[in-house]
């Protein structure tokens, strides 16, 4: 209990503890999926267990389809409504406390930086790219957004919206993304390894260079009331936020970060060596929020629009169990 409240004040402590709660949840909601699954496979043989919505997380290409539907139709897909709810859930999350969602949600994001971390431990460095090179890199996420928003947003007219939700591919995208991670292919493998390597030696490779999710969420996050605020007067200019920053803003040359690429991960305020200098504000106000307040408004936002898609009846999905028992069986030939 010592060894708590010793680091309870510290920021880091709650965003581990909040990473590794959603690490869990996120196993838990796979483990649960495949025991789903896995009755409708062996035809009843294998007990059956309820079908866990919040897997629909992980379809937020689906879910861009789904929004844009609502949009023009006015119609909520039924067949995988939860992946609408999370994805708005997200995007207000950005709205409200930056890229939030990058650094105390996502399982990639956390996983990405626990390899980072390791990486310290074991070797002591990372890789970093020249500056140039990064700029670079960091495009590719963007390219990659613009590909799925030109795709989806321009490129798909009302008739092709609903025959893509309404096709079997679209309602067996869950069960094709579990067998991604269960019965993954030869290319699978080397990508995911490939990735792991770079996120060991190259800090968030993924999340800064290629995730077009994390790119659209910082979009919606330049207009987030909270930003991190420096006192100008009191800082020293030491640079421990920069090297801090995950992100690599250069935290110390702002008196507030207004960047894309802030998550809201708070590694630059508990880095800071002077009291309050460098903390996480609203609105560039003086008054900051306490270390406890921020991930708890993370955790109430998504609390939040979880609660408003089970309340409105827009969460569990409207396919049968006999839909299921026909579909999944012939999953190979969408």
């Amino acid at each position: 209990m010592k060894q708590i409240s010793q680091y309870s004040h510290k920021p880091v402590f709650w965003r581990n503890l909040v990473q590794g709660g959603f690490l869990l949840w996120c196993i838990y909601l796979g483990f649960q999926f495949s025991r789903f699954v896995a009755h409708f496979v062996s035809q009843g043989k294998s007990p059956l267990v309820t079908r866990p919505p919040g897997i629909e997380a992980f379809l937020p290409i689906g879910a861009l389809v789904s929004l844009k539907n609502w949009i023009l139709n006015g119609i909520i897909d039924p067949v995988h409504p939860a992946a609408l709810v999370l994805f708005l859930t997200f995007l207000a999350l950005a709205l409200l406390t930056r890229k939030s969602f990058c650094s105390w949600i996502c399982p990639v994001g956390t996983l990405s930086e626990w390899l980072w971390r390791s990486s310290e431990r074991l070797i002591g460095r990372r890789i970093k790219p020249w500056r140039w090179l990064d700029l670079v890199l960091r495009s590719a996420k963007y390219l990659l957004l613009f590909f799925f928003v030109k795709l989806i947003l321009f490129g798909m007219p009302g008739p092709a919206l609903k025959g893509f939700l309404s096709s079997p591919y679209w309602a067996l995208s869950d069960v094709k993304m579990l067998h991604f991670f269960t019965n993954p292919s030869t290319l699978s493998i080397v990508i995911v390894l490939t990735l792991a390597v770079l996120s060991f030696f190259i800090r968030q490779f993924w999340c800064r260079y290629l995730c077009p999710y994390g790119a659209l969420l910082g979009f919606f996050s330049f207009l987030s009331p909270s930003r991190i605020t420096r006192d100008i007067n009191g800082c020293t200019g030491c640079g421990s936020c920069d090297r801090a920053c995950p992100a690599s803003i250069n935290v110390s040359r702002k008196k507030q970060v207004y960047s894309m690429e802030c998550t809201g991960c708070l590694s630059c305020v508990q880095s800071c060596p002077e009291h309050q200098v460098l903390q996480m504000g609203l609105f560039g106000s003086p008054r900051v929020l306490p270390v406890w307040l921020f991930p708890a408004l993370v955790l109430l936002v998504f609390t939040f629009g979880v609660a408003a898609g089970m309340f409105s009846g827009h969460w569990h999905s409207t396919l049968s169990y006999r839909d299921y028992m026909q579909l999944i069986p012939m999953l190979n030939r969408f």
